[in-house]
């Protein structure tokens, strides 16, 4: 049973998933800042001073006016929180573009790495296999 655990832990797709999750727990920390630091702050700025991450609609309960989306939340009232669905439609488009990128320049990198190399000169064009067979076979004839 433990022999199994491990050839089933040693194999590459595992260890390729769990790398790729870690980096992708790293990436979105990247992406989430970039988003919430860099992203939101512009498009705010040409909406007029809108900030995404703080818009909600009280759906019961009472909220003083005015106050942000994690006091609202605090408060114990029933809010719909558009604002962070905004931001993680935003996240998710961001990431997605990021990964395409990526996906592109891989295949890029191995499409390169297949070519043979064109200025790669070529043997010297000798007798074939072939041709020395037949050469053998002419002489022992003789």
């Amino acid at each position: 049973m433990i022999k199994e655990f491990k050839d089933f832990i040693a194999k590459g797709n595992v260890m390729d998933l769990a790398v790729g999750i870690i980096i992708g727990a790293a990436f979105t920390a990247i992406v989430s800042s970039l988003v919430g630091d860099l992203i939101n702050p512009i498009i705010g700025l040409v909406l007029g001073g809108v900030d995404f991450t703080s818009m909600y609609v009280v759906l019961s309960g009472e909220v003083p006016a005015g106050i942000g989306l994690d006091a609202a939340r605090e408060a114990g009232a029933a809010i719909f929180a558009y604002g962070a669905f905004i931001t993680a439609c935003i996240n998710f488009l961001i990431i997605a573009f990021v990964v395409f990128m990526l996906v592109k320049a891989v295949n890029k990198l191995k499409s390169a790495a297949e070519k043979p190399d064109e200025a790669a000169p070529e043997e010297a064009a000798g007798p074939s296999e072939l041709d020395v067979l037949l050469e053998i076979r002419d002489a022992l004839k003789k």
